[in-house]
């Protein structure tokens, strides 16, 4: 089967666009990353006061909308224009529309199957959204700024997960909003944080498409008549899933490296506000304000996690400098599941803070280094193409660990929801040390003069990278 990737502009010079122009193109982003802090930090508290037991089963929706929906809709926006609203931008605006509707009925629904329904919902309308976005810088920005624009597309996914992660602390801690509420309601503090970030949302994508114009292709002709020998749905689905077939070996190791880190974090998502509630505020009473505040505490510690996450990606190409990009790799990993195992450890709050430390240096690795080391294996003609496949190892083993995680927690570790995230500890520590078996092809080549501060894998990949 032959692929061909399409680029927006393949022979035109790319113009260097202004600060402003790439702070416009990536703002959207800060609204995008609202929906995903607000989701990964409070949508296992509302499975819980619904009287959710199988959490694991229930974040199933996460992983297979994004195996189904990033890789085609970057498929189909390859294959999309219209002079009006361009090549992206008709797919932001449709996922900003319908994942702000489902910010808005989230925390209002009244019954777990909802709940469940809204989360399927929710979590497909953001992906619909994201996936081009990654794609507008390779459009728009000529190679000598595309660090620039993952760098600021990196301080906006930053802003929206520390501001989203602790929303419901602060509006309960700054403006005395309750968090807490009768058996089976939502508190009014999450209902009001998905309020806010429904808005959010919405503003910011409708910011990018009004104020970021996109090229037309260059050649119209060859653009309609490949775009009619390729289209379809069913079409962008099967040459998307037969890539898994066709992986260099390169990326074929980073896929267990991938499948372990992954299954770490997608443990951490899950289980740690029944972690952190039942463990250290020693309660499971979805109405009691002791609960209600550990849930809370929980946003507060993604919101460090996300911070800690924004400073570490500053370190990393100067260790992978001096050492490798392997060794960088292992090591954040391995601070990562340190940072999972010593929750088991601690008995005061506020020293989850420094677990969480060693999550955001994870996090800033697993969110760059290994798209680094894959860069330099790829075809350049199927950069863009199988950086979508690899997607799916992303995807893979969040989709075990929601079928096993929930059997491992009731029958292995007695509903003890930490030991859950003891178990994803060591699979960081192990996709740490896989990492030390993946052939990195390039050597690392960062010019003294590029300010390498993105966690975009553009910041640590060779000089020049086809993207």
């Amino acid at each position: 089967m032959s692929i061909r990737v399409e680029s927006a502009i393949p022979t035109r010079e790319k113009p260097r666009l202004s600060f402003w122009q790439i702070w416009n193109m990536s703002f959207g982003f800060l609204g995008i990353q609202f929906g995903f802090a607000l989701q990964n930090a409070n949508v296992s508290r509302i499975f819980e006061t619904l009287g959710g037991t199988e959490i694991a089963l229930y974040w199933l929706a996460a992983p297979l909308t994004g195996l189904l929906v990033q890789p085609v809709v970057g498929y189909l926006s390859d294959r999309t224009w219209s002079p009006r609203w361009g090549r992206r931008r008709p797919f932001f605006l449709v996922g900003a529309i319908l994942a702000s509707l489902a910010l808005l009925v989230m925390p209002n629904v009244t019954a777990l199957w909802m709940a469940v329904g809204m989360l399927w919902i929710m979590d497909s309308s953001i992906n619909i959204s994201m996936e081009p976005f990654r794609a507008l810088v390779g459009d728009l920005l000529p190679s000598e700024q595309r660090t620039t624009g993952f760098a600021a597309q990196t301080f906006f996914i930053g802003v929206g997960a520390v501001v989203a992660s602790s929303l419901p602390w602060m509006l309960t801690n700054w403006f005395n909003v309750a968090n807490t509420a009768e058996a089976g309601h939502i508190p009014a503090s999450v209902r009001y944080s998905f309020t806010f970030g429904g808005v959010v949302f919405f503003l910011a994508v409708l910011w990018t498409v009004l104020r970021t114009k996109e090229y037309p292709p260059e050649n119209m002709a060859e653009f309609e008549a490949e775009k009619a020998r390729t289209a379809g749905f069913l079409n962008g689905v099967r040459e998307s899933f037969m890539g898994i077939f066709e992986m260099p070996k390169t990326m074929r190791q980073l896929a267990v490296v991938q499948f372990f880190s992954w299954l770490a974090l997608f443990s951490m998502w899950i289980y740690t506000t029944p972690a952190i509630t039942s463990h250290i505020y020693h309660t499971t009473d979805t109405t009691s304000k002791l609960y209600n505040e550990g849930a809370d505490w929980v946003g507060i510690c993604f919101a460090v996690y996300n911070g800690v996450s924004a400073l570490a990606a500053l370190l990393l190409p100067a260790i992978a400098r001096a050492t490798s990009r392997r060794f960088t790799h292992m090591l954040c990993l391995m601070a990562g599941g340190l940072g999972l195992i010593s929750i088991y450890f601690v008995s005061d709050p506020k020293m989850l803070l420094l677990s969480m430390v060693g999550v955001g240096v994870a996090w800033a690795s697993i969110l760059s280094v290994p798209y680094a080391m894959l860069a330099g294996a790829l075809p350049s003609n199927k950069m863009g193409y199988y950086m979508g496949v690899f997607n799916f190892f992303i995807v893979i083993p969040q989709v075990v660990a929601g079928l096993i995680l929930g059997f491992f927690t009731t029958h292995f570790f007695h509903g003890e929801s930490v030991l859950t995230l003891v178990l994803g500890g060591v699979s960081m520590i192990i996709s740490g040390l896989l990492t030390l078996r993946v052939n990195d092809a390039d050597d690392i080549h960062i010019p003294a003069e590029e300010p390498a501060i993105t966690l975009g894998y553009d910041a640590l990949a060779p000089a020049n990278p086809q993207v």
